[in-house]
């Protein structure tokens, strides 16, 4: 059963002004259902994770100023928006969500969190509307709990996962890799194992002849037996902060070459959203939709 991790509370806590990246979280689900592809028998809310294992991720001092609320005001100037309780607890039920879908990947092959893909969060900072690394948290807890011995994170958002790059930067059975443009936020990049940091205006064609070329050979040699997948479609030429120019169908088609490398070698894969930024919020929607689409026609 495609199971994907969805809760209400993913789109209202920001303030006003920000909100309208986060309607997708909202029309996603409600897009799927719609086209009778879902049923709420899929879809799951998570509960709030647990300090201790957030603490295998990210920095003690750092997490009790954003569960106190007193994260110095610079620092919060960095993640992009003033904390508030709700937030935290946003971040927290993501996480929570990316945690529950590797379960639920282990035993069907594939899941999805509407949110996650929070990337820019490391371990003693938030950044980029991020401030708890949902990916790096699901794969700590995975190794820390022998759930997986050898880890791979498919960065594919238009922004370097530099947090998840920092944050696993000593650790050998994690390997990071980030395909990202060049010129684009964070513009103090981190060291992932692999950055494919490519130039703006790469059109789709050059983009999958690269990711073809890359990503077989890079699981053949990792061997890994767990796959995180940050699905970001602000590579899409609409995107307002993106710098590429890959259409839906050739966004489409990405996702479809990492599933089918997914399936190819027998490894459950967990899906975060990541960003997306075009002006029309259609856009963003039906890129998204594909992946799932996507899923359910490979997987189920």
């Amino acid at each position: 059963m495609l199971k994907i991790a969805f809760d209400l509370i993913y789109a209202h806590p920001l303030p006003e002004g920000h909100r309208f990246p986060m309607l997708k979280y909202e029309l996603i689900p409600a897009q799927l259902l719609h086209e009778g592809l879902i049923t709420p028998d899929n879809l799951f809310s998570p509960d709030e994770l647990d300090d201790a294992t957030i603490l295998l991720t990210h920095d003690a001092d750092y997490y009790k100023q954003l569960a106190e609320l007193t994260l110095p005001p610079k620092e919060q100037r960095r993640i992009g928006f003033p904390l508030s309780a709700r937030l935290i607890e946003r971040e927290r039920r993501i996480a929570k969500g990316t945690i529950d879908g590797c379960h639920y990947a282990r035993q069907y092959g594939v899941a999805f969190n509407v949110a996650g893909g929070t990337h820019h969060a490391g371990t003693n900072w938030g950044e980029g509307f991020c401030m708890l690394n949902d990916q790096a948290i699901a794969a700590n807890y995975l190794l820390n709990n022998k759930l997986a011995t050898s880890i791979l994170i498919i960065d594919l958002d238009v922004h370097q996962g530099n947090g998840t790059a920092q944050i696993f930067e000593n650790e050998t059975r994690v390997f990071t890799c980030s395909m990202h443009g060049a010129n684009n936020f964070p513009y103090r990049k981190e060291q992932s194992d692999l950055d494919i940091a490519l130039s703006d205006g790469v059109t789709g064609e050059e983009y999958l002849s690269i990711l073809k070329a890359t990503l077989s050979k890079l699981i053949a040699q990792q061997k890994p037996d767990f796959i995180f997948y940050l699905s970001g479609v602000d590579v899409l030429a609409t995107d307002k902060l993106g710098k590429l120019s890959l259409t839906i169908e050739e966004c489409k088609a990405r996702d479809k070459f990492v599933f089918e490398q997914c399936l190819q070698h027998h490894i459950p894969v967990q899906v975060s959203m990541g960003g997306g930024y075009s002006p029309d919020i259609k856009h963003i929607v039906e890129a998204h939709c594909n992946t799932f689409r996507l899923a359910d026609e490979m997987w189920f």
